[in-house]
């Protein structure tokens, strides 16, 4: 017979995914100040997270976006945010629930929220969906805003055999550490 118990575990990670949602709600209603700046990672494999196919094929388990200066149409609900982000000067919507989130980060004040799956999360994984808890820790930089103001994009790594003069219409990127954009 199982004993009852309080699951503090599950109540920690609701009150922590709820300071991710505040944070965004903040950020809905006054812009975001100074220089702060999100990086967002989640799992792409989550239940009710919305990609395009392109994206999901692109990253299969797991993504990071940066929430700066060009995203669009932020909308967060009790359980998910949407935004509008340009990936290779195409937009597209992402819908991410607050489940889906591994790891939450402002670099600007050395801040960082290491989610992991709930204990239902993962029963739901050994169900069939696959959720794979993040550690905290200092994620790769996969999509980094081009900080133009005019026009919005997340800059992609280079293929081999791109183009060269294709290659000057469009910026690479490298895959770099969050403590490139730390201030020293």
């Amino acid at each position: 017979m199982p004993e009852d118990t309080i699951p503090y575990d599950d109540l920690v990670l609701e009150a922590l995914r709820g300071v991710v949602r505040s944070v965004l709600l903040r950020v809905l209603k006054r812009g975001i100040p100074g220089d702060h700046h999100f990086y967002i990672t989640f799992d792409t494999r989550s239940p009710g997270v919305g990609l395009s196919k392109r994206l999901k094929d692109q990253y299969p388990s797991e993504m990071t976006i940066v929430l700066q200066h060009q995203f669009w149409d932020l909308a967060v609900t009790e359980d998910r945010f949407e935004v509008r982000l340009s990936f290779n000067n195409i937009p597209e919507r992402l819908v991410i629930p607050f489940s889906a989130v591994r790891i939450f980060q402002d670099p600007s004040v050395h801040f960082a929220l290491g989610l992991r799956a709930s204990e239902g999360e993962l029963a739901k994984a050994d169900e069939g969906l696959s959720l794979v808890p993040a550690p905290l820790g200092e994620p790769e930089v996969q999509a980094v805003p081009h900080h133009d103001n005019s026009q919005p994009e997340i800059v992609r790594e280079a293929n081999e055999g791109d183009d060269d003069t294709a290659e000057t219409h469009r910026k690479t990127a490298e895959v770099v550490s969050l403590d490139k954009f730390r201030k020293k």
